[in-house]
C-alpha cells in the first residue's frame, strides 16, 4: 500500500491511502488519523489500511478523491528519529580523492551516520527556505526507510524485519557551513536544514523484486532546473544495506517505531574511458548531489566549476518502476529566501 499525509493545519496532518498509480486517495480517518498511530500499532492497523488500499485500487472505495501531491506534508511530518547514513562508499571515495585524502579503512566495515533534525520536515512541494545562497545550497537525492520497534543488539537480518515503509528524500545540505562544523569534531548541525520527503511512503510489497537484500534496485532520477543530472542506480553500489544501517544504530540502543533511516547520497562508480593519454574516468549515470559533481570536476580537471544552487532554482527527485510509473511521486521544490518566492518577487518589483 501507499500512504501519504495531507495538510490540515495541524503539525501531524491527516493520513490518506493512495492508489498504486497515484491518481486517487482516500482519508484513513476511520482507521487512523496519523501516520505515527499506524507505526505504533502496525499489526492491528496495517491490515485495515491494506483492505482500504485494495478497495481503492479496485475502484470500490466510495469516498475516493483525486490525489494531489501539492497538499502533502512529509509522509511522517515529524519523527522521533532521523538518522542519515553514508551507505554509498563511492560518494565518500570521490570526496576524499578530490582532497587527495585516503578513506579510513573502517569506513568499509562500519557505516558512517549522523543524527539529523526530525522536528520539522517539509513536504515534497514545499519551498526550501535558506537564509543565504552564500551558504552553498545543495540537494541530496536519497532513499529512506521508516521503522517499527527494533531492539538493541539486533542483527542486520533482524533489523530488515523492522522496515515498514520506504520513501525518497531530499536531504538539503549547506555545503559552505560544513567545514567549520566538522572542524569542531561534533558533526553536522546548522549545515543540515529541514529535510524533504516524497509525497508517499510505500510498503515493501509495492516494490516487488526491485527490493532485494535491503537494497532498492531502481534508478533514482535527479532533475535540476529542468535538466536531468542524475540517473543513479540505488542498489548497485550501496555498500551497506538498510538492515546494516539500522543495526548500526541498534548497537547501543533501541530504535523505536517512527524512526527514519536514510541511505545518504545515492552514488555510482565511474568508468574508465579512452586509452593512453586520453584515458579518463567518467560518471555516465550522473550525480545525486552537486558536491559530488564538483568532486568529479576536481578529479577530472583540477578544480570544480559547477556552482551551488541559487534562489529560484528547482530540484525534482523521482523514482519509476519497471513499468515506467512513478512509485513515490516526485519531490519537486523551489529554492527560496526567508519569506518564500512570493516575498522575493515582491522585493524585485519594488527595486
Amino acid at each position: 500500500m501507499k500512504l501519504a499525509t495531507y495538510k490540515d493545519g495541524s503539525r501531524d496532518g491527516q493520513l490518506v491511502v493512495v492508489s498504486r498509480d497515484l491518481s486517487l486517495a482516500h482519508y484513513a480517518t476511520g482507521i487512523a488519523s496519523r501516520m505515527q498511530q499506524v507505526l505504533d500499532d502496525w499489526a492491528y492497523l496495517a491490515p485495515q489500511l491494506q483492505d482500504l488500499s485494495h478497495e481503492l485500487n479496485s475502484g470500490k472505495a466510495r469516498h475516493a478523491f483525486p490525489f494531489d501531491p501539492q497538499r502533502c506534508m512529509a509522509p511522517l511530518p515529524r519523527a522521533y528519529q532521523w538518522a542519515d547514513g553514508s551507505a554509498y562508499i563511492n560518494h565518500v571515495e570521490l570526496v576524499r580523492k578530490a582532497r587527495n585524502a585516503e578513506v579510513p579503512a573502517n569506513f568499509y566495515t562500519d557505516p558512517l551516520m549522523y543524527q539529523g533534525g526530525s522536528d520539522d520536515f517539509i513536504g515534497p512541494r514545499d519551498e526550501v527556505i535558506v537564509p543565504s545562497t552564500a551558504m552553498g545550497i545543495d540537494f541530496e537525492a536519497e532513499i529512506a526507510v521508516i521503522t517499527s520497534d527494533v531492539p538493541m543488539g539486533s542483527t542486520p537480518e533482524q533489523a530488515l524485519d523492522g522496515i515498514r515503509l520506504v520513501a525518497l528524500v531530499n536531504d538539503v545540505s549547506l555545503r559552505n557551513l560544513i567545514p567549520n562544523e566538522l572542524s569542531k569534531g561534533f558533526g553536522f548541525f546548522q549545515s543540515k536544514p529541514a529535510t524533504a520527503f516524497s509525497p508517499v511512503a510505500v510498503t515493501l510489497d509495492e516494490l516487488g523484486d526491485a527490493w532485494k537484500g535491503g537494497r532498492l534496485h531502481l534508478t533514482l532520477q535527479s532533475t535540476w532546473n529542468g535538466r536531468k543530472v542524475g540517473m543513479c542506480d540505488a542498489g548497485e553500489d550501496m555498500t551497506f544495506h538498510f538492515g546494516q544501517l539500522i543495526a548500526h544504530i541498534c548497537k547501543t540502543r533501541n530504535v523505536r517505531a517512527g524512526s527514519i533511516v536514510g541511505s545518504g547520497t545515492v552514488s555510482n562508480r565511474g568508468v574508465e574511458t579512452g586509452k593512453g593519454k586520453d584515458k579518463r574516468m567518467e560518471w555516465p549515470k550522473g550525480y545525486s548531489c552537486i558536491a559530488e559533481k564538483r568532486c568529479i570536476e576536481t578529479i577530472q580537471d583540477g578544480a570544480p566549476k559547477t556552482e551551488f544552487m541559487q534562489f529560484g532554482d528547482t530540484i525534482r527527485i523521482e523514482m519509476k518502476g519497471k513499468d515506467g510509473q512513478s512509485i513515490f511521486g516526485a519531490i519537486d521544490q523551489n529554492i527560496a529566501p526567508p519569506g518564500g518566492s512570493d516575498a522575493a518577487a515582491a522585493d524585485v518589483q519594488s527595486l
